[in-house]
């Protein structure tokens, strides 16, 4: 049953990211220069206030090197690559497992 989820979620997430590529392509057709959107900009047009209480709770939380190097480069990719990565791990965490051949258990 998790495995359907995360497959689930994961098929979702991967559509959303395709829709955020073809959103950033024309785009950067129309303007004649590659332009894409960033995570964090995303995620600030959907909720604002989650995103300020991310980076005390990170440095509070968990580590305070953890912010700058790792999810300041997270929030500046373009939201088509972290939901794809995003999407693509959900996929594979939930993929069915392969029969075994033979007697091996």
């Amino acid at each position: 049953m998790i495995r359907f989820v995360l497959r689930f979620f994961g098929l979702w997430i991967l559509a959303a990211a395709f829709v955020f590529l073809v959103y950033d392509g024309t785009k950067s057709i129309a303007a004649g220069m590659v332009l894409t959107k960033p995570f964090g900009e995303t995620w600030n047009d959907i909720n604002s206030n989650s995103l300020l209480l991310l980076q005390p709770a990170i440095e509070r939380h968990v580590a305070v090197w953890l912010w700058d190097p790792v999810i300041l480069s997270i929030l500046t990719a373009p939201t088509w690559l972290v939901l794809g990565v995003i999407g693509i791990v959900l996929v594979l965490l939930g993929r069915k497992k392969k029969p075994l051949i033979g007697y091996a258990r």
